[in-house]
């Protein structure tokens, strides 16, 4: 499938998108590290940066950890790829000026723009990202030491796109860029319809 639209975006909005077949193949941590690279430049409040990313690449010994946090249909495509990543978000700040740490009331916002530039940096080194709610947010916090302070946002496989045929029958359909809403039913002038 072509995604096409009917304003001039730049390339990388319509040719990125997040495949579930993953080819197995290694990640250096050079590669790893340039995503988080790309991430830490995204904006956010009082320039907090209130992400955080729990990371393990295939086979290393943190691997098995993070593929148990993903709900057993995300693990059975996940556990293909070449990084698992955690992506958490600080919901305490300290603004500049002051010593008392109030509540960070946009930090899942600021954390989402981070995945947005990570998937983007990804994507201009060849790999593919699939960020996933579908992992046990109950266990995850302790798991990946988030305490009460984080707030786990999502998982994100990162790897090489593998073939359609190696997902099980009922995912290789699906196996493909998805469209999008046409802007009208998104962006309104001056309050919501309705």
């Amino acid at each position: 499938m072509t995604r096409t639209t009917d304003l001039p975006v730049l390339p990388q909005f319509l040719d990125r998108w997040s495949p579930r077949s993953f080819d197995s193949s290694e990640i250096s941590e050079q590669d790893l590290l340039t995503l988080f690279d790309g991430a830490r430049w995204a904006p956010s409040a009082f320039n907090w940066q209130p992400w955080r990313f729990v990371w393990a690449r295939r086979g290393d010994a943190n691997w098995a950890t993070l593929v148990d946090l993903l709900l057993p249909f995300n693990a059975g495509w996940a556990q293909n790829a070449s990084a698992l990543v955690f992506l958490l978000s600080d919901r305490e700040i300290v603004a500049p000026g002051t010593t008392e740490a109030k509540p960070a009331t946009t930090a899942s916002f600021d954390a989402g723009a981070a995945w947005a530039f990570l998937a983007l940096q990804a994507h201009e080194l060849g790999l593919a990202t699939h960020a996933m709610a579908g992992f046990d947010h109950e266990r995850a916090p302790a798991a990946l030491g988030a305490g009460e302070r984080f707030k786990v946002e999502a998982a994100i496989a990162i790897g090489r796109r593998g073939p359609a045929s190696a997902l099980p029958e009922a995912l290789q359909a699906r196996e493909a860029p998805s469209p999008r809403r046409a802007i009208d039913e998104f962006a309104f002038a001056g309050k919501l319809p309705g």
